[in-house]
């Protein structure tokens, strides 16, 4: 609330300025960012406030909005309600997640002609406050699912630059690994994402082993690509009991992961047990999935299936 008094100027009139307005913060997906790990160590976030309105009419100057880098693949969820506000699964989508306050009329507005030394101005309205949570799941095309130890994290380092930790004990991988697979000539290669995905054990849907941390991420997968150990040196006997079991997990954590596409790989065919291999083959010869024996030490198998994922990959795409 201000009054002009200036020089030679009588009965001046109200000259209090509006306030400015807050600013809003934004949301905007980004390929720089592959983790949320920023948003651990600072949860909160704050736009600028609105400037108050000063004398002479001068309005207050307009807060600065903030932006919220994420990666690609981000879920936003209303932490209070539980309900997906949106959804980050293209590069630079960008939206408001919390608007800044209006800011306060100042009293040279209230002034009329029967009215014309107004003492009323308006305070300004606060800003938004808002609880979010955010959720991270992997946009990769091509998912490898199974046992621990079936030689996932071996295959993706021959068919890709990715260089996971490759070790003979189980959960040797803790995160999931990307990697771009190229195939063809130059002109006309395809290129896609595979996600290496920790091993699933039975239980995995219920949380055993590394299961809903790491299952939620093949939920955007393309194509499921399902390696079974046929070697002798596997210290599961079953083969078909692996398989079922595995197959089991993805229908019970619901997200229709057991409907996706898949190709099934009969892994370490190198030491291959011919019993075991059989089997595989029967099995998925009555479930119409096509099986191709791999082994990713000698080489054997490999381009076969790149060729292979490459061709379902575009397919599923168009």
């Amino acid at each position: 609330m201000a009054f002009r008094r200036e020089k030679f100027i009588p009965r001046g009139g109200p000259s209090g300025g509006d306030g400015g307005k807050g600013g809003d913060v934004w949301m905007e997906s980004s390929e720089r960012h592959n983790t949320l790990v920023h948003f651990r160590f600072n949860p909160e976030y704050e736009a600028q406030r609105g400037r108050h309105g000063e004398g002479s009419k001068k309005t207050g100057r307009d807060g600065e909005g903030i932006v919220l880098k994420v990666p690609v693949g981000t879920i936003l969820y209303d932490n209070d309600t539980g309900e997906v506000v949106h959804d980050f699964a293209s590069p630079d989508d960008r939206m408001v997640i919390c608007r800044g306050g209006r800011g306060g009329r100042g009293n040279a507005q209230f002034a009329t002609s029967t009215h014309q030394a107004p003492r009323e101005h308006e305070e300004g309205r606060p800003g938004e406050e808002r609880h979010f949570r955010l959720e991270l799941k992997l946009l990769a095309d091509v998912g490898l699912v199974g046992f621990p130890n079936v030689g996932k994290s071996t295959l993706i380092s021959r068919i890709s630059a990715a260089r996971p930790k490759i070790a003979d004990y189980p959960f040797t991988t803790l995160e999931p690994n990307l990697g771009v697979v190229a195939v063809g000539e130059a002109r006309e290669e395809i290129s896609f994402v595979v996600a290496d995905i920790p091993g699933l054990i039975e239980g995995a849907h219920t949380g055993s082993g590394l299961g809903t941390q790491f299952l939620r991420h093949i939920e955007r997968t393309r194509l499921l690509v399902h390696l079974v150990d046929v070697s002798d040196g596997s210290s599961r006997a079953d083969v078909m009991k692996d398989v079922e079991v595995i197959l089991g997990e993805l229908s019970s954590f619901g997200a229709e992961l057991e409907k996706k596409p898949m190709i099934m790989v009969a892994s370490k065919i190198d030491v291959a047990n011919p019993d075991k291999l059989k089997k595989l083959k029967q099995w998925s010869t009555r479930k119409k999935l096509k099986l191709y024996p791999i082994s990713a030490v000698t080489g054997e198998g490999i381009e076969k299936l790149k060729f292979a994922m490459a061709e379902e990959v575009e397919k599923l795409r168009k």
